[in-house]
């Protein structure tokens, strides 16, 4: 049912509970309305708990609180006949030890089709958020190497949850946050300056800790020869041609992953509204500015020739190295002042996809922003951590890239996923397809729950590959209206002005659809809540399933007008549920498959 109804028989069941409690006589709280939809589809459309909440305040048989509920609540519901706010409840029913199980009128679980066809690409949407201002750091990859899966499963997760977000009323930022200090990136400069020297991996003289990857070979060339990169809001940068300028071959060789990465995010349909250089925070001034902040702060001590941080006063399980006795900061003392320059820019709320390998910086990052009491509130950053992907092929594990030289990178499985066998036997890629395969395939579980992702299922045509059986929902539906023939934005527009009647929507799977379809926007606000964008793949999961049920067991076109225009209608809704759902997982909703 729709948000609305559901919240009106919400706030009725309140006030018959509270004249329950009234004619009881005692000072006692009505407790939250809780309305659930029954597992069994015999027990009704909503059922409430609320009479054994009840019981003991009241000193009552939970059954007889119950019969007065129903009383009150069948009386308030006749109330508003004749009112232009008919009644949505058709029965209730006591079951069990005092649950009440509420029946709606056909016509109220009709609603939906009406409404998911007027609010088209906004049905499902709110406006919790009411304009304020979120920002989403996802992926952040080191630029020493291509993008991982590890990486693409952040920036599925990240981009889906920065949709959910905007959906229900935040203005989000997406952010990438560039790890461009530190001993990763000298590492990486040594080792494109060793290829520059014609240096193979081999070659006792190629650094210890350096990257083995063809693409270092690549770097270099380019490098040598001149050639200009350009990243993402970012000056071009020209390659010197000198093997011996290290710093030359630093500023080239991050902004030639930059550029790399940048290509793949486009290939995966990822966009950034802005980057964030680590350097900037020493450039600007801002790490110092925090360490000193912090020892003002009274939070720090020195000891063995380190400065640490008191993270044990704010939950942490130990105090925290800021300063080494070297005097090179810990990685965790620039996240905090990344963060303080989040609040400073008027993020009161910060969401961070990270891997799991992130867990232990959560407790210390926390700890330095609550030390600095600049008014930053506890818990903040939220943080979703996900966990890494394993890839299967063919039946086995699938480790090595050649190209990054020790992991498979995004834009393999982009591409092995796209794979469209030809007639001659040869095959193409279709990128779309490997995209949106990929994209739903790494937010179809929880972000804490190991994954492994079968690259074979994700190109099997069956409906076995949860992507595919979803999209041929969509496709069939298109198909179905194809074989009408009629003008689909008319029946639209029709149904939306009443002109299409929807009383021969009656038979069980219709109202099952229907009542799919009136669950989409709270479990939209679900996943917003619970910062998890896999509730949408499983519902539209579920969606597909019933769609389908649907088709196989009844003619949409039967001869009957009243009856196809009924059923199309109801079709109309479904597609445009499927495409919602879709477009905030980034995925494609096809016409034809």
């Amino acid at each position: 049912m729709l948000p609305e109804q559901k919240s009106r028989i919400a706030q009725a069941l309140r006030v018959a509970a509270q004249r329950v409690v009234e004619r009881a006589g005692v000072d006692a709280e009505v407790p939250a309305i809780e309305l659930e939809r029954p597992k069994q589809p015999e027990h009704g459309d909503l059922a409430s708990n609320l009479a054994l909440q009840l019981a003991r305040p009241l000193k009552s048989n939970p059954r007889a609180i119950a019969a007065q509920l129903k009383d009150a609540l069948e009386a308030l519901d006749r109330a508003r006949t004749g009112t232009g706010d008919e009644p949505s409840i058709e029965s209730i029913e006591i079951a069990g030890p005092g649950f009440l199980n509420l029946r709606l009128r056909a016509d109220a679980k009709r609603a939906v089709v009406v409404r998911a066809i007027a609010d088209g690409a906004r049905f499902g949407h709110a406006n919790r958020g009411e304009g304020r201002d979120v920002l989403v750091e996802f992926v952040s990859a080191n630029p020493t190497g291509p993008l991982h899966v590890g990486h693409g499963r952040q920036g599925a997760l990240g981009d889906a949850l920065s949709a959910l977000l905007a959906a229900d009323g935040w203005r989000v930022t997406r952010e990438f946050y560039y790890n461009d200090a530190g001993a990763q990136i000298d590492n990486l400069a040594r080792s494109v300056q060793a290829r520059a020297r014609a240096i193979e991996v081999d070659d006792p003289r190629f650094p210890v800790d350096g990257y083995r990857g063809d693409y270092i070979r690549d770097i270099a060339a380019d490098y040598l020869a001149g050639k200009s990169v350009r990243a993402e809001q970012v000056q071009e940068v020209r390659g010197a041609g000198d093997p011996d300028d290290i710093e030359a071959i630093r500023r080239f060789a991050v902004a030639y992953l930059r550029h790399e990465q940048d290509v793949d995010l486009r290939a995966f349909g990822v966009r950034f509204d802005r980057y964030y250089l680590e350097s900037s925070l020493y450039a600007d001034g801002r790490v110092q500015a925090t360490v000193d902040a912090l020892r003002r702060s009274g939070h720090t001590y020195e000891d063995g020739g380190a400065l640490w941080l008191r993270t044990t006063e704010y939950g942490d399980d130990k105090d925290r190295v800021m300063r080494k006795s070297d005097g090179a900061y810990t990685y965790f003392v620039p996240d905090v002042a990344y963060h303080v320059a989040k609040w400073e820019r008027g993020y009161e709320r910060a969401i961070n996809v990270q891997g799991s390998d992130h867990h232990g910086t959560i407790a210390r990052v926390r700890a330095g922003l609550q030390a600095l009491g600049i008014g930053i509130p506890v818990g903040y950053p939220d943080y979703v951590l996900h966990k890494m992907v394993t890839v299967m092929r063919g039946g086995e594990e699938v480790k090595i890239s050649k190209r990054a030289g020790s992991y498979v990178t995004l834009r393999d499985l982009i591409l092995w996923t796209g794979e469209v066998a030809l007639g001659d036997g040869s095959t193409r890629v279709d990128e779309q397809r490997g995209r949106d395969a990929v994209r739903f395939f790494l937010v179809s579980r929880k972000a804490d729950s190991e994954f492994v992702f079968d690259v074979d299922l994700a190109l099997a045509r069956t409906d076995e590959n949860p992507v595919y059986y979803i999209q041929y929902a969509h496709a069939r539906i298109c198909s179905v209206l194809a074989q009408w023939g009629g003008d689909a934005d008319a029946l639209a527009r029709s149904a939306v002005a009443g002109g299409v009647a929807l009383a021969p929507l009656d038979g069980a799977r219709e109202f099952a659809l229907c009542a799919r379809i009136a669950s989409f926007p709270q479990t939209l606000q679900a996943a917003v809540d619970e910062l998890a964008p896999h509730a949408i793949a499983f519902y539209l999961k579920d969606l597909a399933a019933e769609l389908h049920s649907y088709y196989n067991a009844e003619r949409v076109l039967v001869d009957d007008e009243e009856t196809r225009l009924a059923r199309l209608a109801l079709l109309l809704a479904v597609r445009q549920v499927l495409r919602n759902g879709l477009a905030l997982l980034g995925v494609s909703a096809p016409e034809r498959m």
